[in-house]
């Protein structure tokens, strides 16, 4: 054996260490074998303690012991007069008969109480004497007798060496003989009072000593307490030298050993390390005080009060030295080494060949060995797991432990993080710089924190980040008390609850640092690790839990599972449901702040300070992004569109946006929110249901956005329409990109193919079906029309500052303004309402007001014939009044220009260039007609000239304009003045029943302006044609006519022609209002003619045609004619006669 001690053959038997260490009360309890010591006949040899000569002492001044000298049965420490004085004021007296228990208590007397010098040194030669005669033995064999056979390597030992003590010591964990444990446990305290007692130690660190200035390795006058001291000085050098402190001593090779030795032999008993016990008697008191020693209780004890207040300086100091011993090697901690010792041996985690020796013993290698055993699903015992909570909480609470931190970011904490060292707060602020939020991070501080982060591994167990526990505490007892305390969940719920109001300011910071690291290894969320690490191994070539692999980093696996996990079932190597729940947990929580996704904020940090600076609130970064895409550098692009596109197809990932939508999604979308594969679907619910009461601002606002980036941006984002027309698109629409332009595209196709009738349509079917979800989206905001956005913003700002976008009441107002717009806004608006009157369901407003009444009234009818539907029941009784109000709205646009009326544009499309040639050559293609073209065909109608298909059209406009004047553009446009002045209250009555126009004839002869004069009397000439234009007259009469006129059918004034007649006729009795309101139309009728005489033969005959005495005025010209004829018989007759006559002559 070439040492005593033989540190390596013992480093791997050492953290087996178990000793149960009597207290001070225990002196009693001394077993008797401790008595021998007294008897120089039991010692080996005969040894007994040797006194202190004062005078020599005096002479030599610590000069080397003198020579043990035999002393009489039953000496006693407590009989030399140079020590009678101390334990008399020091020890208890019945203590004074066990010289081991004197000796514990003199030399663990407190610090501030003095012992005499010569004492002193008899105390030490006693130990001296009783560790270094090899005959000492003697007594470990004979109290140890059944023990050592047991322990193989202490049997073998060579007696007479004085190695068999050191054995035992190593091997005390082993011992279960109770009096042998006890005998070595009291003969480890004598050892480890005086690190000279350990053999070999003096010489393998003199020369480190000396370099460091720890003292004097010789006693002379010192204190038995200032041996601990020189030990605590060799362990912070040593801790220097770890964390390569500037003009740190590089201490030699085997006194490293054996300093790292003695930790370890001291691990059980916080006695043993002799400088901790004396800084930490006091707060062992206050803090530990029912906690026995051994087993290293009390260490843990004082560890886990490091940061109390009540903690003082010197304990903190030295607990943390002793923190870093355990660091740089764990057996150090007897607890864990005990506790894991099987669960090493059973992983291997001491028997790597790849690296040295001095790695393995490292606490962070056994921590990832370990751990990465329970990552993959392997049995760790819990008592190990336990141990290692308690280290990992350790590594978290104290930066200074990691000597690559301590190294690495030296000049992080000096700048951003000093005075924060208590209970993890250095640690958060370094994370904090890492994020970003305070300038950058060296990149050797960063992988110093990533790897610290492995090691502590707190998304395992929230609680081993003490910073964040005690910031979450209360959020977590609100938000989270349904989740088992320390379930990896917790940090789940604490992200749900991000930006919400259960979430503290103080918890939202620590757990956006922590989520900062953790987003960059998909190691460090267990939960994801542990459902796809399967996934992961087979799509993405990962190793082991705490393997690295150069061609796949850990920041990269998140990224090759997500790309994996919205594959179709036809594109293969799809993720396993349980691994796509929890990518589809790390995206939701990933939208809360960019920085939580490594690949964004790298690639998109110049943009993000470019364009984003000012968009600081959750979630407007990612939004800025988006809406500046165009203008991102490549790689930010390629990122956004992505992540854009994912969101597409699950919209849940979106989490500010779900949290935002939730009253509205448990209102009308709870049933696509509850599926597991979204597919777009709840997007398309809340489009649809964005205006329902449940809707907030910030749920509209979030799905505008969305909308306007999927519309304008690029079609691939909208994830439904890209499943649904992507191959139409490559076939018809290849080199358009846009999602507003292909919509376009696609919607002309469809649109010619219809006009046309082609048998087969080019745009397929189920692209057409979401073709007009897209269009009916594109109707509810001008934004989503760029366009028609960019053509009216001027208009907008002028006409429609106050009118919020959405609900397409922007669109509203340009149609109300529509003669105020400019001529490029007012061409789009035209364009808009052309394509909203031949496809009613894109007018948004029309379907949304009259939702309900066209379930009611046109559930059956085509869409296109909507309005038409709603049009014929306008006057019903169960017709909603807003509806109604709306389709008013709609007929008094669709008259304003025949192309807005399609029914009326193909039913006239031979009549109008036929008559209204005029009327189309003033027109501008950019300019409306105001009705001129339909006021060019009433008249025609009622000359009876239109073909039957536009009569019938005409009729029917005539019908309803009779009814109420403002569906009548050109008689509103000339009589506006009119009507204020001599029709006020007929125009303010709520329901047009066509009084208006009524006053208007009355009124004929007030009337100033030829204009509407004009106007006036085209509806006298109108009326004629038909009862039914004339509203107020057929009311009047309706019961007349279907006593006298029934069997008479409508049109071309028939039914008014067969009143006149009644009228003249004085067997018939009319009703009294019907008589006088035909009278009054005689009346105007004649004035009418007065005013307006025929301009022509034609003119002529269309009055005598349309006139009520037609019948009348025909049978007096036929008359006429007849006379005419006779007349020229009987003129002819006396020319002939005479003619003949003169003849003859």
């Amino acid at each position: 054996m070439a040492d005593c001690i033989r540190v390596p053959l013992l480093l791997l038997l050492m953290y087996i260490l178990s000793p149960l260490v009597p207290t001070r009360a225990d002196n009693n309890a001394v077993p008797r074998f401790a008595e021998n010591a007294d008897n120089p006949q039991n010692l080996p040899g005969g040894l007994a303690p040797a006194a202190v000569n004062p005078g020599a002492a005096e002479k030599n001044l610590g000069a080397r012991a003198s020579l043990p000298r035999r002393r009489s049965a039953g000496w006693k420490l407590a009989e030399e007069a140079v020590c009678r004085e101390d334990l008399s004021r020091l020890c208890p007296k019945h203590s004074w008969n066990n010289n081991l228990a004197v000796l514990e208590c003199l030399q663990d007397r407190k610090e501030d109480t003095e012992i005499a010098t010569e004492c002193n040194h008899l105390l030490w030669n006693y130990k001296l004497n009783l560790t270094t005669d090899p005959k000492f033995e003697s007594v470990a064999v004979e109290v140890c007798k059944t023990t050592i056979p047991e322990i193989k390597e202490c049997a073998a030992e060579e007696l007479g060496k004085g190695y068999l003590v050191s054995c035992l010591v190593d091997h005390r964990s082993n011992i279960t003989d109770y009096q042998c444990n006890q005998y070595i446990t009291k003969m480890t305290t004598i050892i480890f009072s005086d690190y000279r007692f350990i053999c070999g130690f003096m010489d393998k660190c003199r020369e480190d000593v000396n370099v460091l200035h720890c003292g004097s390795v010789i006693i002379f006058f010192k204190d038995i307490h200032s041996q601990g001291e020189v030990i605590a000085c060799l362990e912070k050098g040593l801790v220097r030298e770890a964390e390569e402190q500037p003009g740190a001593h590089s201490i030699k090779e085997d006194c490293k050993k054996a300093i790292m030795r003695v930790a370890e032999l001291s691990s059980d008993d916080f006695h043993l390390d002799r400088y901790l016990y004396f800084a930490c008697r006091e707060d062992r008191e206050r803090f530990c005080e029912n906690i026995l020693a051994g087993e290293g209780r009390v260490y843990k004890c004082l560890f886990n009060h490091k940061f109390e207040e009540a903690m003082t300086e010197r304990c903190r100091e030295a607990l943390t030295t002793r923190q870093k011993l355990i660091a740089q090697d764990y057996k150090v901690s007897y607890s864990l080494a005990k506790a894991c010792k099987s669960d090493l041996r059973k992983y291997h985690c001491s028997v790597d060949s790849t690296m040295p020796r001095a790695r393995e013993a490292r606490l962070s290698y056994l921590l990832l060995c370990l751990e990465s055993a329970v990552h993959r699903g392997r049995v760790v015992s819990g008592e190990c797991q336990g141990e290692m909570m308690d280290y990992r909480r350790m590594l978290m609470e104290d930066f200074s432990l990691s000597p690559e931190i301590v190294l690495h970011c030296r000049g992080e904490i000096e700048n951003h993080c000093s005075g924060l060292h208590r209970k993890g707060r250095t640690l958060h602020c370094l994370m904090r710089v890492g994020r970003g939020d305070m300038r950058g991070i060296e990149p050797n501080c960063q992988k110093a924190l990533h790897t610290l982060l492995q090691e502590a591994d707190p998304g395992a167990d929230y609680r081993i980040d003490r910073a964040l526990n005690e910031a979450c505490e209360s959020v977590i007892q609100t938000a989270c008390k349904h989740i088992r305390s320390g379930d990896p969940m917790i940090l789940s719920c604490l992200m749900e609850h991000l930006y919400t109001e259960k979430m503290v300011e103080d918890c939202e910071q620590r757990l956006l640092e922590l989520q900062y690291f953790i987003a960059r290894d998909w190691k460090l969320d267990p939960i994801l690790y542990k459902k796809c690490q399967g996934d992961a191994s087979r799509l993405c070539f990962t190793h082991g839990w705490n393997e690295t692999n150069e061609m796949m980093p850990p920041g990269a696996i998140f990224s090759c599972l997500y790309r994996h996990a919205y594959r179709s079932v036809e594109q293969g190597r799809r993720l396993s449901r349980d691994c796509k729940v929890e990518v589809h947990r790390i995206l939701h929580q990933r939208a809360l702040d960019v920085k939580l996704d490594p690949d964004l904020q790298s690639r998109c940090l110049t943009d993000l300070g470019k364009w984003c600076s000012e968009k600081t609130e959750a979630g407007q970064e990612l939004e800025c992004l988006q809406d500046h895409l165009e203008d991102l550098v490549l790689g930010c692009r390629e990122v956004v569109a992505n992540l854009t596109e994912l969101e597409s197809e699950d919209i849940q990932i979106d989490a500010l946006l779900m949290r935002a939508c939730d009253p509205i999604i448990q209102a009308h979308c709870h049933e696509v929110a509850d599926n597991q594969i979204d597919s777009g679907d709840l997007m398309e619910c809340l489009v649809q249901n964005k205006h329902q009461k449940e809707m907030n601002d910030k749920c509209a606002v979030g799905v505008t956005h969305f909308q306007l980036v999927s519309m304008i941006k690029d079609f691939h984002f909208s994830y439904k329409f890209k499943t649904a027309c992507k191959e139409d698109v490559l076939k018809l629409c290849p080199n358009i990109k846009k999602k507003v332009d292909v919509v376009i595209c696609l919607s002309t196709t469809v649109r010619n193919d219809t006009l046309q009738e082609v048998k087969e349509q080019r745009v397929s079917v189920k692209c057409r079906k979401q073709l007009r979800v897209e269009e009916v989206e594109m109707s509810e905001d001008i934004r989503l029309e760029p366009e028609l956005y960019d053509s009216c913003k001027q208009d907008i700002k002028q006409l429609c500052q106050n009118v919020a976008f959405g609900n397409a009441q922007v669109i509203e107002c340009l149609k109300a303004n529509k003669r105020q717009l400019s001529s490029r806004c007012h061409q789009r608006v035209f364009k808009l309402q052309e394509v909203e009157m031949v496809d009613p369901e894109l007018d948004y407003q029309l379907m949304k007001v009259c939702k309900h009444m066209i379930r009611r009234f046109c559930s059956e009818s085509e869409g296109k014939n909507i309005l038409q539907c709603l049009k014929q029941n306008k006057n019903s009784e169960l017709m909603d009044p807003k509806c109604k109000q709306m389709i008013t709205k709609r007929q008094i646009t669709q008259n304003t220009d025949y192309r807005l009326n399609p029914v009326l544009r193909k039913a006239c499309k031979a009549d109008i260039p036929k008559f209204c040639q005029s009327v189309l050559n003033k027109a501008t293609p950019d300019s409306e007609l105001e009705g001129q073209v339909i006021s060019c065909l009433k008249l025609k109608y009622a000359d009876q000239r239109l073909s039957s298909d536009c009569e019938d059209q005409i009729r029917v406009i005539l019908q309803e304009s009779a009814l109420d004047y403002r569906l009548d553009l050109q008689l509103q446009i000339h009589c506006t003045q009119e009507i204020s002045q001599l029709c006020p209250e007929e125009a303010a009555a709520q329901e047009q029943t066509g009084q208006v126009e009524e006053c208007l004839k009355v009124n004929l002869l007030k009337i100033k302006q030829e204009a509407c004069k004009k106007e006036v009397l085209n509806l006298l000439k109108e009326s004629k044609a038909d009862i039914f234009v004339d509203p107020v007259l057929h009311t009047a009469c309706a019961l007349d006519i279907k006593h006298h006129c029934a069997a008479i059918p409508p049109g071309r004034g028939r039914q008014m022609s067969c009143l006149m007649e009644a009228l003249q006729d004085k067997r018939i009795r009319l009703q009294p209002e019907c008589k006088k309101r035909l009278q009054d139309r005689i009346d105007m009728w004649s004035y009418a003619a007065k005013v307006a005489p025929a301009e022509g033969f034609s003119d002529l005959a269309t009055q005598v045609m349309t006139s009520p005495s037609k019948n009348y005025i025909l049978t007096v010209i036929a008359a006429g004619v007849a006379l005419l004829f006779l007349m020229g018989l009987f003129c002819g007759r006396i020319t002939k006669r005479v003619t003949q006559e003169l003849k003859d002559r």
